[in-house]
């Protein structure tokens, strides 16, 4: 396993723009007895060798949940890699094509994670654009090689980022004041970890209620809730996350951003110790860039303005913080709903990636 997660450090060696996973992390979310994920997805691990060496590799997954309950009968893959040779991606392929048809499984869809808390898309446009930690980065052919392989397009997602210094919060600031009178409704800003935690499994049940509609939604299970808390919630910094609740103090939006890891995770080369750590605790604590990681809206209140008041919350706390750019996750291109939500920062579309589908 080690093999696997090690792969792309050399595949990248020279790659400026690529951002490493930490190996020991990277390694336990593959592990069946720490992630709960592994409840209802089955997934096969290989790496392609040549002449001794490896030269690509590949997750093959079935969600079970997706499968069984959905009547979705779609096999998954992700964590692609490979060298450029076209025979070494469709050696890979074909292993999953293989799992499919013995699984009776009518299209393959990918690269795509275990649920929605993944990475999706092969990188089709923005190479030269620096990576997240919580996108796939990859080289140009990938998208040659699936498409030589019959793979066709299924969803196309954005990523848009625009310029802090740019925005003009004094409209949030009078919308913010407004909604809040007018709905009833407060925002939460938190100053430790400690005050988050209580809100986290209200959240993701929120969560699951703005993003059910989705296509790939799978649901969230109360220990994958658990696993989340302890690996991201304990290491975003408390400001960063906000809430807004009504008048009985019950959760009706939310909104996450992280510091951007991207430099001191390349500065970590897969390592938190002896100093990689520290790169993380200082990005954490001093952030050039951030990501919006994740925003909902309960339905009953979608439509009413109400996420001008968490921007309103994250602007008083970024203004001070010499934030340069504001990094979006990538989000599906047919999403007009969510394009005009942000459409009043002026952001740049700076790359674009894809999943690919193939009928079997």
């Amino acid at each position: 396993m080690k093999q696997f997660v090690t792969f792309p450090f050399s595949l990248y060696q020279n790659n400026k723009y690529w951002v490493p996973p930490i190996i020991k992390d990277e390694i336990a979310n593959f592990d069946k007895s720490k992630n709960p994920v592994f409840e209802y997805a089955n997934a096969s691990f290989f790496i392609a060798l040549k002449d001794h060496k490896i030269v690509g590799r590949i997750v093959a997954i079935i969600n079970t949940y997706e499968v069984e309950k959905q009547g979705i009968k779609k096999m998954r893959f992700g964590w692609l890699d490979v060298i450029d040779d076209i025979e070494v991606t469709k050696t890979l392929i074909n292993k999953v094509k293989e799992i499919a048809q013995q699984n009776h499984l009518n299209f393959i869809e990918g690269p795509i994670g275990f649920n929605n808390l993944d990475k999706t898309g092969v990188l089709i446009d923005g190479f030269n654009e620096m990576g997240t930690m919580i996108t796939w980065y990859n080289h140009p052919y990938y998208k040659t090689h699936l498409e030589t392989l019959g793979f066709t397009k299924e969803k196309e997602y954005l990523e848009n980022k625009f310029l802090f210094s740019a925005i003009n919060n004094e409209k949030y600031a009078k919308a913010s004041a407004l909604i809040q009178k007018r709905y009833e409704l407060n925002p939460l800003n938190f100053s430790s970890t400690k005050k988050i935690m209580p809100y986290v499994e209200e959240m993701f049940q929120l969560f699951s209620k703005t993003y059910n509609k989705l296509s790939s939604y799978v649901p969230i299970s109360d220990a994958q809730i658990e696993y989340f808390k302890q690996k991201y919630i304990s290491f975003i910094n408390p400001e960063f996350i906000k809430f807004v609740v009504d008048k009985n103090h019950k959760l009706i939006a939310f909104a996450i951003i992280m510091p951007s890891f991207s430099s001191a995770l390349q500065k970590a080369k897969g390592k938190l110790f002896p100093f990689g750590i520290f790169h993380l605790l200082s990005a954490r604590k001093n952030p050039k860039d951030v990501t919006f990681y994740l925003i909902g809206v309960d339905p009953e209140y979608q439509n009413k303005g109400v996420t001008a008041i968490l921007f309103d919350e994250f602007y008083k706390s970024l203004r001070n913080k010499n934030i340069r750019y504001c990094i979006r996750t990538p989000e599906l291109e047919e999403n007009t709903a969510i394009h005009k939500l942000w459409s009043g920062f002026h952001p740049k579309t700076h790359k674009r990636r894809r999943t690919y589908k193939l009928n079997l």
